[in-house]
C-alpha cells in the first residue's frame, strides 16, 4: 500500500454545552459549573451526530462542564471517556468568577484584550502558548492510540481548543487571532495524514441542526 493511500487518523475537538455561567457571561476558566438546560440538549444532540461517525476513542477534560458533555457521547457511542486534565480551560487566576461587567469595572484595558481573545493579559493566569502546548501533547497522544482511518474526539473548551489548533496545524500560536471562539457545542474537525506530522483543519465551528 502506498503512502498515499494510507487513510488518515482523524480528530474532533468538541465544545461543552452551554452552562449558565456562559449564560450569565461570567468567566469560568478553571471553576466547576454545570451545563443548564439548554446545555444538555445541546450535549445530546451533539452526541448523536459526532456517534454517527464512529469514533473509536473518547477522551475529556476532567471539568464537570466537559464531563457531563462527554457522557452524551460516551452513552451514544459505548465508549468510555478517559479523563485528561491537560484538556482543560484556560486558568484564569482572579478573574475567574467575575462577570464580564465586573472584569471591566476592574481592568477596562485588559478586560478590552481579553475579549478580544488575547487571554495572555490575565495577571497570574496561563499563557496560550502554555494552554496550546499543554493540549497539543494531550491530543497527539490521543491520536496515537487509533489506527489510520479512525476517528478520535476530544471534549474540551472554547479557549483552550482555538488556541490549540494553530499548533496542531503548524503555525506559531499568535495565529490563534484569526480564529474566533466556539460556540457551545460545536466542534473542529482535523486530521493527520502522517504519524506525529501537522493536522490539517476540515471544518472549525460546525454545530448540529438536529
Amino acid at each position: 500500500m502506498s503512502a498515499e493511500s494510507v487513510p488518515a487518523r482523524r480528530l474532533l475537538l468538541l465544545r461543552h454545552g452551554q452552562t449558565a455561567w456562559n449564560a450569565a457571561r461570567r468567566v469560568q476558566g478553571q471553576l466547576d459549573a454545570e451545563l443548564d438546560d439548554t446545555g444538555h440538549r445541546q450535549a445530546a444532540e451533539a452526541a448523536v451526530v459526532v456517534a454517527a461517525m464512529a469514533p473509536a476513542a473518547l477522551w475529556s477534560s476532567d471539568s464537570v462542564r466537559a464531563r457531563q458533555t462527554a457522557a452524551y457521547v460516551a452513552k451514544e457511542s459505548g465508549l468510555d471517556p478517559t479523563y485528561d486534565a491537560r484538556l482543560r480551560e484556560y486558568y484564569l487566576a482572579d478573574r475567574q468568577g467575575l462577570t464580564h461587567d465586573e472584569f471591566a469595572a476592574i481592568a477596562p484595558e485588559e478586560f478590552a484584550a481579553f475579549r478580544r481573545g488575547d487571554f495572555d493579559v490575565v495577571p497570574g493566569g496561563e499563557t496560550a502558548a502554555e494552554v496550546a502546548g499543554r493540549m497539543a501533547a494531550a491530543l497527539q497522544e490521543l491520536l496515537a492510540t487509533i489506527l489510520p482511518g479512525e476517528l478520535a474526539v476530544a471534549v474540551s473548551h472554547g479557549a483552550a481548543i482555538r488556541d490549540a489548533v494553530p499548533v496542531l496545524l503548524g503555525w506559531p500560536v499568535t495565529r490563534r487571532a484569526v480564529l474566533h471562539g466556539l460556540d457551545n457545542c460545536a466542534w473542529v474537525e482535523l486530521d493527520q495524514a502522517e504519524p506525529e506530522g501537522s493536522l490539517r483543519m476540515k471544518a472549525y465551528n460546525r454545530v448540529t441542526t438536529a
